[in-house]
């Protein structure tokens, strides 16, 4: 009978660590689940944080430059115009540089007495009136 008595006690021990056993695989199970469940909606929440933070950093990005742009652009104009008005400074310094030149190459033939192309149309315009007056004088006999 105490052979009974004890089989009954081992077999009460045997559930109720079995109970504690199935117990304890149960919370574990439960805090690996809520763990996952956890994990996927901070990872969600992450993510929709990095994304706002992203667009927010773009934002900023866009602005830095489209402003930079437009400064560049008005110094480019800025520059442009001074580019301009050298230009045409440049320009005047070359024609009178040029027609200083043409004076001084003009001067120098002259005195080795090659005639000059307003000496050379003026010499053509009176050759032609010569012509029309001899063709004339030629008619009348």
């Amino acid at each position: 009978m105490v052979k009974v008595i004890l089989k009954k006690k081992v077999e009460v021990d045997e559930a109720k660590t079995f109970s504690e056993v199935r117990l304890y695989a149960r919370k574990i199970w439960l805090a690996g689940l809520g763990a996952y469940v956890k994990a996927g909606q901070e990872g969600a929440d992450y993510v929709k944080e990095l994304i706002k933070t992203g667009e927010q950093t773009e934002k900023k990005a866009k602005k830095v430059i489209d402003e930079s742009v437009d400064a560049a652009n008005s110094e480019i104009e800025s520059v442009k115009d001074d580019v301009t008005k050298a230009k045409g400074r440049v320009e005047v310094q070359l024609d009178k540089i040029e027609s200083a030149f043409d004076r001084r190459v003009a001067s120098a033939l002259n005195r080795i007495g090659i005639p000059s192309k307003h000496d050379v149309e003026t010499l053509s315009a009176k050759l032609d009136e010569l012509t029309a007056l001899l063709e004339r004088v030629a008619r009348k006999q």
